[in-house]
């Protein structure tokens, strides 16, 4: 065991070296989507909570907090992007556990862009049709819990996007590890890598031009443009966090004790390869773990003066949830529901909202 977490933690650490954050190279990668995180619940910590994710929304941050799902869980959300844009994002996901200290899920996201005019060099003014982009990638993660205090885990993720009659289709490997101590196991540490994959590339009848040859006959042949490469957007996470505890301790089990209410503060690090470093802190504030609210702050160089600010999200987010249990006593069955708001400038916002149920 010792020797796989040493491995993939090098690999980690490697790979934080190799695709440091790097604002030069802005813009010249694709399949931004795999950032977009619809998850209504994790997104009210502007996707910060690397240490101490947990469940089907690890897929999307830190997959290794997949491993701390109990039985079964199934989650879905809807987000409008920017409220005013017209992009809506959709989440799919089940996880089940088997043999107790192992995790597997499967997990969908949707890019919904509406309907955009078909145009053509001949009618650039449109009129001949519609078509509808669809972005749509499904991940396979698998987790375990080595221990304990450790855990770790690995998603395949398959990524399409198509535009009309063009499509480009790629991989992706995420990997991640959380670290739980403390004598409350209330210290959380993690690292994640996420995107790694083959390049991407277009390719369709939209690329095909039809070109007149005159020789001593004249025929029309198809002549297909190659578009290039381009990266997936790469990124590694480091997060920490600290749980207080408070209230009256109530014994649940022989020498078990459990308190109501419950402070989170984290702290969270983004390098990406791609584009500037994110780094930002978070709380949580939680009441028996059935009302949860929760405010982050995401910071990006550039982003306080108008004119060098180059995102649209201004830092603030912020998201509450209500996790009922279905029987009395506070065991079995769990429905949860799931709203954050991410503040843009321009549009009106980004609104997720989101149902989890675990069994």
């Amino acid at each position: 065991m010792n020797k796989i977490l040493t491995i993939l933690l090098a690999v980690l650490m490697i790979s934080s070296a190799l695709f440091a954050g790097n604002p030069d190279r802005r813009g010249e990668a694709g399949a931004y989507e795999l950032n977009m995180n619809g998850w209504a619940r994790s997104s009210g910590f502007w996707s910060m909570n690397t240490a101490g994710i947990k469940g089907i929304e690890s897929e999307r941050i830190n997959v290794a907090g997949l491993g701390f799902t109990k039985k079964t869980e199934i989650a879905a959300s809807y987000t409008l992007w920017m409220q005013g844009s017209g992009v809506g994002l959709a989440h799919f996901g089940v996880a089940q556990s088997f043999k107790e200290t192992n995790v597997i899920a499967l997990s969908i996201q949707a890019l919904n862009l509406g309907t955009v005019e078909r145009t053509t060099t001949q009618n650039p003014e449109g009129g001949i049709g519609t078509y509808r982009p669809t972005f749509l990638n499904i991940g396979l993660s698998y987790a375990k819990l080595f221990s304990n205090s450790i855990s770790g885990g690995i998603t395949l993720r398959l990524v399409n996007e198509g535009l009309g009659n063009l499509s480009a289709t790629g991989f992706a490997v995420d990997a991640g590890l959380q670290y739980v101590t403390g004598p409350k196991d209330n210290i959380h540490f993690g690292v994640s890598l996420r995107n790694v994959g083959t390049p991407m590339r277009f390719k369709g009848d939209a690329l095909a031009n039809q070109v007149t040859v005159v020789s001593s006959t004249t025929y029309n042949l198809a002549v297909e443009n190659r578009a290039n490469k381009f990266e997936l957007p790469t990124q590694l996470n480091i997060g920490a966090s600290y749980d207080f505890w408070m209230g009256k301790k109530k014994e649940v089990e022989p020498k078990v004790f459990k308190q109501d209410y419950r402070l989170t503060a984290l702290a969270n690090f983004t390098s990406n390869a791609f584009g500037f470093d994110h780094y930002g802190v978070g709380l949580e504030f939680g009441w028996k773990e059935i009302l949860m609210l929760r405010a982050a702050y995401r910071f990006e160089s550039g982003q306080f003066k108008k004119d060098t600010r180059l995102n649209a999200f201004t830092g603030l987010a912020a998201g509450l949830s209500f996790d009922a249990p279905l029987k009395k006593g506070g065991g079995g069955p769990r429905l949860g529901i799931d709203y954050s708001f991410r503040a843009t400038q321009p549009f009106a916002g980004t609104h997720s909202i989101g149902l989890h149920f675990n069994l």
